[in-house]
């Protein structure tokens, strides 16, 4: 380990990493080890460390610890500049995630993920010598410019879903992690169903979207397993608009539970339904998809599907250190958690005691 300039050493110099071994009297081995956040060091050794280094004010030199083990502890992070919750919040999980196991991060964010976006942004951050990388895949343009990659470049897919191998999501042999999106989908039908709903209808993403499709997937899957009837998908986007639109076609049908692609989707969908004079969960019970912070304080609050995206930076981490040790590709999914709140009920049938 390489020391770096200071203030807290004696006599006025930059302290060294004797000083906070001398500090914490430790060894310089367990310095190192806690510095580079190896998990073999008891946690009150480590915190007695980390005080030393905090009271010195020491600082590691990261150029010259690269030179010496070949790698900066740096993690590259390639996204869109999305607003959508799931990606962004996707992001941020990672960033914690490696933070807390010693990483920093370095952001690339693409208005355009596409094949050589994402081949410049790889060789950027490649440029910055990076020990691997992250790529936020949720659509097929992005899962298909992972896959073009130098097989050789460490890099894990991020949000592509298993149900999309096959059909232009990750390949076999491609790392990545991932919510079980099916699954989330498969809990949301089954309460609806378990609450007397004869069947459940369906507002989608976008199409080109991995999760959309996982969804819709799911939500098929349930239906058909249960003898439901599986009624045709209203096609939408992520936007609450697309609710808002969908709601003149739902109510047509008669549809007393619906699941819809995400939370903001769902927004929409409760706004027309009020404006036509429809009660959640009276008259229609509504589930959503990603547990947004405002869920909780919807009119009525909105049951949904809640997406663990901090375990899922810890699981994506997982796969890319397992990648730099040179361990075979890995699949890592998070188990989604189904949030029950006021905007499902019985349909009108079972409260008026039919």
């Amino acid at each position: 380990m390489v020391d770096a300039p200071g203030g807290g050493g004696p006599a006025g110099r930059a302290p060294v990493m004797a000083d906070v071994a001398a500090r914490a009297g430790v060894s310089l081995q367990t310095v190192s080890r806690v510095v580079n956040g190896h998990p073999s060091v008891r946690e009150a050794t480590r915190r007695r460390v980390e005080r030393a280094i905090a009271d010195l004010d020491y600082r590691v030199n990261t150029a010259a610890r690269a030179l010496v083990t070949r790698s900066t502890r740096t993690i590259g992070l390639v996204s869109a500049s999305s607003a959508e919750f799931g990606p962004t919040s996707a992001l941020l999980g990672v960033e914690q995630a490696a933070r807390a196991a010693g990483y920093a991060t370095s952001v690339v964010l693409l208005p355009e993920v596409g094949r050589e976006e994402v081949r410049r942004a790889v060789d950027h951050l490649r440029d910055l010598g990076v020990d691997g990388l992250v790529v936020i895949a949720p659509d097929d343009a992005a899962v298909a410019a992972v896959e073009a990659l130098d097989p050789s470049v460490p890099v894990v897919a991020l949000e592509a879903p298993l149900a999309a191998r096959g059909e232009g999501g990750a390949g076999p042999g491609q790392p990545s992690a991932s919510v079980d999106q099916e699954e989330g989908a498969r809990c949301a039908v089954r309460h609806l169903l378990d609450l007397g709903h004869a069947t459940v209808h369906h507002v989608s993403g976008p199409p080109s979207w991995l999760e959309a499709r996982a969804r819709e997937a799911g939500w098929r899957a349930e239906l058909l397993a249960a003898g439901a009837p599986v009624p045709e998908v209203v096609r939408g986007d992520w936007a609450a608009a697309s609710g808002h639109r969908a709601a003149a076609a739902l109510v047509e049908r008669g549809a007393t539970a619906v699941l819809t692609g995400n939370d903001q989707v769902a927004i929409g969908l409760l706004g027309a339904l009020w404006q036509r004079g429809l009660r959640v969960p009276q008259d229609v019970s509504v589930v959503g998809f990603d547990d947004v912070p405002e869920a909780a304080y919807l009119v009525p609050p909105l049951t949904t599907v809640r997406q663990d995206f901090d375990a899922l930076g810890r699981r994506c981490l997982e796969v890319l250190l397992a990648r730099l040790r040179g361990e075979p590709a890995q699949v890592r999914r998070v188990q989604p958690e189904l949030v029950v709140r006021a905007s499902t009920g019985p349909p009108p049938a079972r409260r008026a005691g039919g």
